[in-house]
């Protein structure tokens, strides 16, 4: 019971104060028809607890059996199967991740179905297991993680100057949105597993980090390609704006609930059948062990069900309503402020961050004080929220003046940080992007896009899941410089000392 309360508390740390924001606004600036208003509550009591369902299940089941995959790979000593057994549970694991579902329905909504959602979520689950098997590798073969990213952002740099404009932020969300509550942990305990291939090395805190940030790169590289093969620069973006015409409260619920039902046991059925399967050849649990797990993936199952239900039928509709009507005054600066805010509470509310900021503190033995860490976090996250609606309402600005050289950026700086926190860094991108990101924050700039005349939805309505993901990147690197200084300092002082 203690677990239970302790999820909903996270999670309702991460939705509530976004609740807040919106019954402010609901007073103030944006007044909400009351129908509207309700199911936007309805939704966030959905995914409130859906969410809470959800981590609970990840903790009981999938968890354990990223960890039961990992081991079982690294028995057979055979490279070969960890790189097969890599894209595979890459593939597998990401066709159910929430946040991407979630972005594959809006990329099919804002494109009226010119790009479906089942080729947004196959093309990314391909990229991640691809690159989920070369993070393994890296790990074998001991290749350092900032030499790989080097080779990986090149290619990425040649493929933008190629990939339609119409498809390049798309493409960046895609690679942020992936990480999310489903991915990280699955990767994280498959990474445990793998790292015990390494014989005769030492325990490296280095090979601790890093391999989230670079799965989440394989779907950019994804959705890149499948933009370059079908030629998607012809595909147009838009957006309803106009607020559902039923004032039913109930409605949108009932519709869309079985469609829901139906992807969700879709997306988990291979993870429960890999289960299965290798529970009768190779894990051979306990039973009780057993039984365990099953009820963790009925809790995923559940909990991603009511997830995806809130969001859809309550919660995005006010967050593109909200950025649509603010977007609408004539003093712009006002959407740019209220977008800047939410990310400030975004990423304070969510609570990967304190378990991330508590980590880096312990890792360095303090000399890099939590509070610095979450200084450098909320400036990040919330100034790229703010630049996002910046390129939306100031016609000129485009998504890559910000995404290619800030990459550019972080690249170069990992030959100056310590290789610690080259991990460090790109894994807390996703971190940063967390659910409330891919869903409130995509709507409210999408809704934003759709009421400014200069603006397109499709080009600049996405990347801001992707330019939240880019920040963090800097800015703890930034923080790695820091404790590169305190560390260097601190080794001087007894050589002064002496002198």
């Amino acid at each position: 019971m203690n677990v239970i309360s302790e999820k909903l508390k996270e999670v309702m740390m991460s939705v509530v104060p976004i609740v807040i924001i919106v019954l402010i606004l609901n007073f103030t600036l944006t007044p909400l028809d009351t129908p509207l208003l309700i199911r936007f509550l309805l939704g966030a009591a959905c995914i409130i607890f859906g969410l809470t369902i959800f981590l609970l299940g990840i903790d009981l089941a999938i968890t354990p059996i990223g960890s039961l995959m990992g081991s079982n790979l690294t028995k057979s000593n055979k490279v070969w199967l960890v790189a097969i057994g890599g894209i595979t549970l890459g593939f597998i694991v990401c066709v159910a991740e929430p946040s991407l579902l979630v972005l594959g329905e809006q990329v099919a909504f804002v494109t009226g179905g010119a790009i479906s959602k089942l080729s947004i979520v196959l093309s990314v689950s391909i990229g991640v297991g691809l690159l989920l098997a070369s993070g393994f590798l890296r790990i074998v073969f001991n290749i350092p993680l900032y030499k790989q990213l080097t080779v990986i952002y090149t290619i990425i740099l040649v493929l933008s100057l190629i990939t339609s404009p119409n498809f390049l932020a798309v493409a960046f969300e895609a690679s942020a949105a992936v990480t999310g509550a489903l991915v990280v942990p699955f990767i994280m305990a498959l990474a445990l597993g793998v790292s015990s291939l390494k014989k005769d090395s030492k325990a490296s805190e280095e090979d601790s980090f890093g391999l989230v940030g670079l799965s989440g790169i394989g779907g950019l590289l994804g959705v890149m390609v499948m933009g370059i093969v079908s030629r998607a620069d012809t595909v147009a973006g838009d957006l309803d704006s106009k607020v559902s015409a039923t004032m039913s409260i109930l409605g949108p619920f009932i519709a869309e609930l079985p469609r829901i039902v139906f992807e969700v046991l879709m997306a988990l059925l291979p993870i429960i059948l890999i289960f299965i399967i290798f529970q009768k050849l190779s894990f051979k649990l306990s039973r009780r062990k057993y039984k365990r797990i099953l009820k963790g993936l009925a809790y995923t199952f559940i909990g991603l069900v009511l997830f995806l239900w809130g969001v859809n039928a309550g919660f995005m509709e006010v967050g593109s309503f909200i950025g649509h009507n603010l977007a609408s005054l004539d003093n712009k600066a006002i959407v740019v402020i209220v977008g800047l805010l939410l990310g400030l509470v975004t990423i304070l509310a969510e609570p990967a961050v304190y378990v991330l900021t508590h980590q880096i503190e312990d890792v360095t033995g303090g000399s890099v004080p939590r509070n610095l860490v979450l200084v450098a976090l909320c400036l990040g996250v919330g100034s790229a929220v703010g630049l996002s609606v910046l390129r939306i309402v100031v016609p000129g600005i485009k998504f890559w003046h910000y995404v290619l050289p800030g990459y550019a950026i972080a690249v170069s700086m990992m030959y100056m940080v310590p290789k610690l926190f080259v991990g460090i860094a790109f894994d807390s991108g996703a971190v940063a992007s967390g659910p409330m990101c891919a869903t409130f924050l995509l709507a409210f700039t999408q809704g934003a896009a759709d009421a400014v005349e200069s603006a397109n939805v499709l080009i600049d309505g996405f990347g801001v899941i992707a330019t939240v993901a880019l920040m963090p990147v800097i800015t703890l690197q930034v923080v790695g410089l820091i404790y590169k200084a305190k560390t260097a300092k601190a080794r001087l002082k007894p050589l002064e000392e002496e002198i």
